[in-house]
């Protein structure tokens, strides 16, 4: 007896685990998700010491210098280089935080992660620590941003940034 009930729970087990599907997780969202998600807990200034310390990019020299060298990713920070003339600075020591600079190295903004793996968020702050937009990354590939108010500026999929009706707004380069 107790071998076919051994018998019968393993044809139940095995029955069952080739009939199961596997489950993949995975986040998907839409203009208003994101906007609900961004707007939960929100922040509307950052602490002090996040613009404070940065208030002069203290490596400017060195940060323009790679920049003529068209050197971006290095062994204790990214830097990025807009055409505006401005730049963004992300160390490695701190990687909840981006400083955005003007072109002569006077903060702009800092933006603050709420995590490192995608979806997560993003504000950005002036430097009168005050929120000024606000991102969903979903992927690499997918970004909503919002002014702090919950507005739509632009939905980024992979090269394109489109507004909330649809219309291709923007164009950048994105590699895979």
């Amino acid at each position: 007896m107790k071998k076919y009930l051994l018998i019968a729970i393993l044809l139940i087990f095995f029955g069952i685990s080739v009939q199961a599907e596997v489950l993949q997780g995975g986040v998907s969202y839409d203009v208003n998700s994101a906007r609900n998600e961004l707007l939960d807990g929100i922040n509307y200034t950052i602490d002090s010491k996040y613009v404070n310390n940065f208030v002069y990019d203290t490596e400017y020299n060195q940060n323009i210098g790679f920049m003529l060298q068209g050197m971006t990713e290095l062994k204790d920070r990214t830097l990025a280089y807009f055409s505006d003339n401005t730049y963004a600075v992300y160390k490695h020591s701190d990687p909840y935080h981006v400083y955005y600079y003007s072109g002569d190295g006077v903060l702009n903004y800092v933006e603050e992660k709420d995590g490192l793996k995608y979806p997560y968020k993003t504000y950005k702050y002036n430097t009168a620590k005050k929120l000024v937009n606000m991102s969903m990354r979903v992927s690499k590939a997918e970004t909503f941003i919002y002014s702090k108010d919950g507005k739509l500026i632009a939905h980024w999929l992979k090269d394109k940034a489109y507004d909330e009706s649809g219309n291709v707004i923007m164009k950048r380069k994105y590699v895979e």
